[in-house]
Order: structure tokens, then sequence, then C-alpha cells
């Protein structure tokens, strides 16, 4: 596969419904409109292998109950798929590209070195991706104080 979102980032962005915790962990990292696009990616994952062989159909079984040790069946089946049908690839790819523009990336206050710190930090966020970083690796002799508001829609 030629495209940066290799096979194994594939899996692992299907398989996140089954092998997460919680619902509450996928919505920390992902969108509402990312995490409904999960399923729709491993259902074509699913559909194009299921009945390959017995051990790539345990392999589905088990990740689908939420145990990780059927990843590397599937991802090494799922490789020969994708290199054999370009047209499949490019449909999981864009799936893959559309889950992963929905990541939510939050930072508050992280590597902060200084005598006092005050942090009154409002993050809001809406939409495709988002990223946001209310402070990181300040080193201050002094206090630091950071006031962030972020809305996002």
């Amino acid at each position: 596969m030629a495209d940066p979102l290799t096979t194994s980032v594939l899996v692992g962005l299907a398989v996140q419904k089954f092998v997460e915790s919680s619902a509450g962990d996928l919505a920390e990292k992902f969108t509402t409109d990312a995490i409904a696009k999960i399923p729709q990616l491993w259902q074509q994952i699913k559909h194009k292998l299921q009945g390959k062989s017995p051990k790539v159909d345990e392999a589905l079984m088990k990740l689908e109950s939420g145990d990780r040790s059927g990843i590397d069946t599937v991802t090494k089946n799922l490789d020969v798929v994708l290199d054999e049908d370009e047209t499949f690839a490019e449909i999981l790819q864009k799936l893959a590209q559309e889950i992963n523009a929905g990541q939510i990336s939050q930072v508050g206050l992280d590597g902060i070195t200084a005598n006092r710190v005050g942090a009154d930090i409002d993050q809001k966020a809406k939409g495709d991706r988002v990223e946001q970083i209310g402070a990181t690796d300040v080193n201050a002799t002094g206090d630091a104080v950071f006031k962030v508001k972020q809305t996002i829609d």
C-alpha cells in the first residue's frame, strides 16, 4: 500500500470501538462525526475478509469481542487484499482520513515549571479536526499565569 495510512493504522482505527475501554474513551479522542464512521470502516474490512479462511474469521470474531490478539491476522490479510484491490484500498483510505480528521487533541497545561502556576482554561470544540493547546513546556522564574478561552465551531 502506497498511502501514508498503513494497513495497521486502518485496522487500529476500525477496531477502536471494540478494544477501547468505554465509549467515553472514544469521545475524548474523536468528534461525534468521526466516531460514527468507525463502524463503517470496520464493516468494510469485515465484509471483505469474512469467509477468506477459518483463521481470519476467528480473528474477526476475537476483535469484535475486544480481544486484540486477532489484530495481526486481520492486518496481514487486509494488506494482501489492499494490494490486490486498489478501489477498495481507496475506499478505506477515504474513510480512515475522515476519521483521522475528527481527532481531538487537547492539552491544557503540560511541562510547566514556575514558582506558582495559575491557569483558567475554558475549551469548547466542534467540527472536523480539533487541536487545542493551552500551554506546554513553559519555564518561568516567577509566577506563570495562563488564561485561555477557546471556542471552535
